[in-house]
């Protein structure tokens, strides 16, 4: 494939990612109030409002997923502060979203996967008084059901296994603990 046509191509599969983010956003909570699902410890989808018009941080994707990981307003300042690469800690405040994605082909560019049936959304929050323990983060992992345009929390029996708690990104973000426990950098623009 021409160099210039696989850059479109990719130019435009990022493009559908986050129209996908702000459609999925604006609908998911039809069936029933998405605000309203909360893990035990009471983190919860309400304490994200507004999650899905938030700057893009990054993008990603495997063999299974694609995601777009977004920030609020105090997450992307620390970002253009620096934080977490000079390894200053995020300020309280500051809060995340990852918003995964089963791919499936598009339609008007064969070889660029986009977007299909949402997966779930992962939350974190930086909140040293309720999460001092912990490094100060507070995590939330939410499974979709398109079936019935839901979410719940994340158990032990999906996939990945999660603890369905506030503490569930604990150990799993532990190991870029130097990072002040954030594994994405933001996107160069």
């Amino acid at each position: 494939m021409h160099p210039v046509r696989k850059t479109l191509g990719a130019l435009a599969a990022l493009a559908v990612l986050l129209g996908s983010a702000a459609f999925v956003g604006s609908v998911a909570g039809a069936a029933g109030d998405k605000y309203a699902v909360k893990v035990p410890g009471g983190l919860g989808f309400a304490e994200f409002k507004g999650y899905e018009s938030w700057e893009t941080v990054a993008i990603s994707s495997n063999e299974r997923l694609m995601a777009v990981t977004v920030a609020n307003s105090a997450m992307i300042k620390a970002y253009k502060a620096g934080i977490p690469a000079n390894g200053k800690p995020v300020p309280d405040g500051a809060k995340m979203a990852k918003i995964h994605w089963v791919p499936k082909k598009s339609e008007f560019f064969p070889d660029t996967m986009i977007p299909g049936v949402q997966h779930d959304v992962d939350f974190m929050v930086k909140d040293s008084k309720r999460f001092g323990g912990d490094g100060g983060w507070g995590y939330a992992y939410f499974k979709y059901d398109a079936a019935s345009d839901t979410f719940r929390p994340a158990t032990t029996a999906d996939m990945p296994p999660q603890g369905n708690d506030a503490k569930c990104g604990v150990a799993c973000h532990a190991i870029v603990k130097n990072r002040d426990s954030v594994f994405t950098d933001y996107g160069h623009r």
